[in-house]
């Protein structure tokens, strides 16, 4: 997973100075030397690492710090916040224009996961800003990327121009452009053609396509397995085009995170998504502070519940809530609890969202299989064993055929019901505390059930992809 190796060793790194009551320069110094190795490990640009590091220790070596209370945590923040400082301090979103449609420009190398991404983007804009989106596919050089931008779109339910491969893109793009007006679609994202290296035809052309379509976003794509050499892509184009924004994909491949702590500090282009999956939901907003959190393994709640209320219908999760909350949870249950944990991804991926247990998902002791376990164990009870647990207690051939049946261990399934007992048990322990009790437990924070928040979700639609001659 993403700075899976920067994270460990930043950890260890400010694990020599928390927990001290008091700091020596010399403690300072050791700390910085495994910050720098770790930085350059990751292959983040060494001129960032030079200026991300003299910072760092210019600021830990203060008077108020060295002689201050907990000082290891204070320096702790030091490093966060500069992160945050490093990656862009806060979030820049996509710049829409008041009149008329909103003009996206892809840009990028071959590979990089440039289409697919161009598809992701409609349809999050179009779920969170309520916009109808058009794809127009202006790569006629690469084998079949029409073919996939038009599976991309159909999947999504988002239309896509297409002229073929035998006309010039900057014909296509104009067209496309108009019948877009026409259509009344008010956002436009242009899938441009990518290389396998920067050359000047290739820049001719992106220009001329940024000049027809007068775009009002021009986003690289960049993958963030490539390290420093996304900052030499990002260079490039940027000097070109006048890139107004980056977005990372394969976050979620063994990427050693050097793009996403490089890119802003060397070409001051923004990064504004990143691509956290293969599904063509996977894709958010980047957060400088809750990126920097993850990468320090101090986990991101906010990401975490965004995700959760994207997922998951909040009727269905009140209902499943009353019923755990009435001690009447059975094994049906269990599995659309198991299906409402799928729906929000790799279960390793949301514990390393929980402060404190990145460690845990990092460990290897984590098995997103074992939900896909769980699911087989449940669909090989019959639906009376399912809705009276109670009935597998008792009744070890019950235990065992199902053990059979799902082709898991009778131990597993063992498991599994003793799982659901104390569940139930734990609820119903929880079910004879008011609210007003339970809220004073949890010292005032626990938010309040009698008015949850409504969760909206507006639904674009579109046509399938179309062609003109």
């Amino acid at each position: 997973m993403a700075f899976e190796n920067l994270t460990g060793r930043l950890q260890m790194a400010l694990r020599r100075i928390t927990g001290k009551a008091k700091l020596t320069e010399v403690d300072i110094e050791e700390m910085m030397r495994e910050v720098r190795l770790s930085l350059l490990e990751a292959d983040v640009n060494f001129k960032v690492v030079k200026d991300f590091t003299s910072e760092v220790k210019e600021l830990a070596m203060g008077e108020k710090i060295l002689k201050g209370l907990d000082p290891g945590q204070q320096v702790v923040k030091i490093v966060n916040d500069e992160l945050v400082k490093l990656m862009g301090n806060e979030a820049v979103l996509v710049d829409f224009r008041q009149n008329g449609p909103t003009v996206i420009m892809m840009v990028g190398l071959q590979g990089a996961g440039k289409t697919t991404t161009a598809g992701k983007l409609g349809a999050y804009l179009r779920k969170n800003h309520q916009l109808k989106p058009m794809l127009i596919a202006a790569d006629i050089y690469r084998p079949a990327a029409i073919d996939q931008l038009m599976t991309v779109g159909q999947k999504l339910d988002i239309p896509v121009f297409q002229m073929g491969i035998d006309v010039n893109p900057r014909q296509i793009v104009e067209k496309g452009l108009k019948h877009a007006k026409e259509q009344g679609y008010d956002l436009i994202i242009i899938d441009t053609a990518g290389r396998l290296h920067i050359n000047e035809t290739l820049m001719d052309e992106l220009v001329d396509i940024k000049k027809i379509s007068k775009a009002d976003e021009i986003l690289l794509t960049v993958d963030a397995m490539t390290g420093q050499d996304a900052v030499n892509v990002a260079t490039a184009f940027h000097e070109a085009l006048d890139v107004t924004g980056c977005i990372l994909t394969k976050l979620d491949g063994d990427t050693r995170g050097g793009a996403a702590l490089s890119i802003r500090k060397v070409t001051g282009v923004p990064i504004k998504f990143a691509g956290t999956g293969e599904k063509l939901t996977e894709i958010e907003v980047f957060h400088p502070e809750r990126m920097a959190s993850r990468i320090l393994g101090m986990g991101d709640v906010l990401s975490l519940i965004e995700k959760a209320t994207e997922e998951i219908d909040e009727d269905e999760a009140m209902s499943m809530m009353e019923k755990m909350m009435s001690g009447k949870f059975n094994f049906n249950d269990l599995l659309k609890q198991m299906k409402m944990i799928k729906r929000m991804g790799a279960f390793s991926g949301i514990l390393k969202m929980l402060p404190g247990m990145g460690a845990l998902a990092n460990s290897g002791k984590v098995d997103d299989k074992q939900i896909v376990y769980i699911q087989a164990i449940i669909q090989s009870m019959t639906e009376e064993e399912r809705k009276n647990p109670e009935l597998l207690e008792r009744s070890s051939s019950r235990r065992n055929r199902i053990a059979r049946g799902s082709g898991r261990s009778t131990t597993e399934v063992n498991r599994l019901i003793s799982m659901l007992e104390k569940q139930q048990a734990m609820m119903k322990k929880a079910a004879n505390f008011s609210p007003e009790a339970m809220e004073k437990m949890a010292g005032g924070a626990m938010p309040s059930m009698q008015n949850p928040t409504a969760v909206s979700k507006g639904k674009g639609k579109g046509k399938g992809g179309f062609r003109l001659k």
